[in-house]
């Protein structure tokens, strides 16, 4: 299969969620939301996914697990699929990436890079 059937684009957005943060404790917590295109040729359904969160002292959280938001979407060829969730941090930046897992509809296994997000409280960088 050419790499033109199968083909996602992955638009991640983050915001810091100041209102469930807690400077105090060192708990910052921050909002994401993520836009799946399928701009490729063949619909495919998103099995898992793999983040990689990295704080400001380099401690690094992996999360796995199997969809997205309780969800395995299968998103067809020219259309999207949106989610929003959230990550929490013992400092007020960093940064996560990760890898979709999603299986086309002849049964082939894909992984889709998710772009790294910059996870920033306000006033923290000047």
């Amino acid at each position: 299969m050419s790499d033109k059937q199968l083909a996602f684009q992955v638009e991640p957005e983050a915001s810091y969620a100041e209102e469930q943060s807690d400077v105090a404790t060192d708990v910052y917590v921050f909002h994401y939301h993520i836009r799946i295109t399928n701009t490729g040729k063949i619909a495919a359904q998103l099995i898992s996914r793999h983040w990689i969160i990295t704080d400001a002292n380099e401690q690094v959280q992996e999360v796995r697990g199997m969809g997205v938001v309780g969800e395995q979407p299968r998103i067809e060829p020219g259309q999207s699929y949106e989610y929003s969730s959230g990550a929490t941090l013992g400092t007020p930046y960093g940064s996560m990436r990760g890898r979709y897992h999603l299986v086309s509809d002849d049964g082939q296994r894909h992984e889709v890079e998710i772009p790294e997000m910059q996870l920033v409280a306000p006033r923290v960088l000047h």
